[in-house]
């Protein structure tokens, strides 16, 4: 079964890792390395990437003519953004939610877990056509 893994960044804006210390930067992206490395090694990674923060989203939309209209990414109010995500494919629902509680845990500043949040839901199969 696959599932997509979506980590939720606290707060509107930039990400805040912007300000860590070096030696905290590079713990939090080694810890991200090391998942990362696990799963690919474990045969359950299908796909991760890291997004851009949300002064540089855009949001697109059909206008009346069918033609792209593009805004500014995701409003103010909003308390949350999609930080990135991974794709794996595991055996049960319960693995999924085992490697998302491992991603909420990555290090912060002196090393203290984050506890960020990891939104999981399974991966629709949708159908293909033919080419």
């Amino acid at each position: 079964m696959k599932y997509m893994l979506m980590m939720h960044h606290r707060g509107p804006g930039d990400y805040e890792i912007t300000s860590w210390s070096r030696q905290d930067l590079e713990a939090h992206l080694d810890y991200w390395q090391r998942l990362n490395r696990d799963l690919l090694t474990s045969g359950e990674l299908v796909g991760v990437e890291a997004l851009t923060a949300p002064p540089m989203a855009k949001v697109v939309r059909a206008d009346s003519n069918g033609m792209p209209a593009i805004t500014d990414g995701p409003f103010a109010e909003s308390k949350e953004f999609l930080a990135g995500y991974w794709i794996v494919d595991v055996e049960s629902e319960r693995r999924a939610h085992e490697i998302a509680a491992r991603a909420s845990a990555a290090p912060g500043p002196g090393g203290t877990p984050l506890i960020i949040p990891i939104e999981v839901r399974q991966v629709m199969r949708s159908p293909m056509p033919d080419v």
